[in-house]
């Protein structure tokens, strides 16, 4: 059988379609990527949220090969998926356990209206999310209800055969695009939504003075464009009325706020050397590892950048390193640590220097080697440390 006959019987009622702003939307689902939750009891949450995400680009790309029914399939799964993760978090530790072992397993399980249903009854967080936000919810039920029109094939529209038909293969697309791209749109924004359901970091990290007063996140905050296209800044407004989101924002508020420059060590791992002064004002504010790497770069000019944990975790400085590689390998550390000499150590076109203090390793990167009075700087630092060990 020819391949000519193969590709014409699978191509023969698809018209595949261009949307335009295919990386706009793109770009706009790492909101929803990179908005992981740090919650220890809501691990699970993070894989549902990774999920949605995919089903939202896999929407994209089927309706641009042209299989539009699927790609409204894929919409209406990224609402149930991430509906099942609110279902399976906003419960308490017994019937989550005994639901998830249901989902795993394959079981009987709840379906989307069952879920929405169960969650607004049991005085959720999701129920108080829903009362708050009820023109919100409305209307994705709305878009839901049409999203089925297409997944169960009612009307001769969805169908290949009808829709894609000789006869109307010449006619303009435009609405039909815009028509999949709105209902994209409202789906994009209720993946984003359920997520909050898990925690309001996402927009408590959009106001700059309760992002000082975090800690280093696992969760990015939504940006403002994202939020007044896919989900409206009035609804967001609600949600802001929540019991969730008031409990965590009057928590927050009691934190002392971080100036920029020690933000920017605790959440980017960045030290602007022409601010060691003002960082080190906060040091209360620093973990350990942040500390000692704010006061190992401020101890010399050449210092570029530090390393501990075996080299998995890095700082870098305002001081532009001389090595070209980004790259690193923690065996390179392992090596350096065990040399016969702990500085001055050849790392490409820079150097590495070796020191332990806290009864951890670091590793600080330099663009010249240090002098005899730096070393000796370092070693009864090394010194002063060990013997305070040693006393506490």
């Amino acid at each position: 059988m020819s391949f000519d006959f193969i590709e014409h019987k699978e191509s023969n009622n698809l018209i595949p379609l261009k949307i335009e702003n295919k990386e706009r939307y793109y770009l706009d689902l790492l909101n929803i990527e990179h908005s992981w939750t740090g919650r220890l009891d809501a691990q699970l949450a993070n894989t549902f949220i990774l999920e949605s995400n995919q089903l939202l680009i896999n929407a994209i790309t089927l309706f641009e090969q042209g299989y539009f029914d699927c790609a409204y399939y894929s919409l209406r799964q990224s609402l149930e998926v991430s509906t099942t993760m609110t279902y399976l978090i906003d419960n308490d530790e017994e019937t989550r356990s005994k639901e998830l072992r249901k989902w795993k397993d394959q079981g009987h399980f709840p379906m989307y209206g069952q879920m929405i249903k169960f969650l607004d009854a049991n005085q959720t967080v999701f129920s108080d999310i829903k009362e708050q936000m009820s023109e919100y919810f409305e209307d994705l039920n709305t878009v839901k209800k049409k999203l089925n029109k297409y997944v169960h094939k009612q009307g001769f529209n969805t169908f290949y055969i009808s829709k894609n038909h000789p006869l109307n293969r010449k006619k303009d697309q435009s609405n039909f695009i815009a028509e999949f791209e709105s209902f994209m749109k409202k789906c994009i924004g209720a993946v984003a939504v359920f997520r909050l359901t898990i925690d309001p970091f996402p927009i408590l990290l959009m106001d700059e003075d309760m992002y000082s007063r975090t800690e280093d996140t696992m969760t990015k905050g939504y940006n403002d464009d994202f939020i007044e296209q896919y989900i409206g800044t009035e609804h967001i407004e609600c949600y802001k009325k929540t019991e969730m989101y008031l409990n965590h924002y009057n928590s927050l508020i009691q934190e002392e706020a971080k100036e920029s420059y020690t933000s920017d060590v605790v959440k980017n791992q960045f030290i602007d050397k022409e601010h060691i002064d003002n960082i080190l004002k906060q040091k209360h504010l620093l973990s350990q590892h942040d500390l000692v790497a704010v006061v190992l770069c401020g101890f010399s000019k050449k210092v570029s950048k530090i390393y501990c944990i075996g080299g998995l975790h890095m700082y870098f400085s305002s001081t532009k390193s001389t090595r070209d590689n980004w790259s690193w390998s923690s065996e390179d550390f392992k090596n350096f640590e065990s040399s016969k000499n702990a500085f001055n150590q050849t790392y490409d076109e820079s150097f590495i220097s070796f020191i332990e203090l806290y009864g951890e390793s670091y590793f600080m990167e330099h663009n010249e080697k240090l002098d005899e009075n730096e070393i000796k700087e370092l070693e009864i630092l090394k010194i002063l440390h060990t013997t305070m060990a040693k006393k506490s």
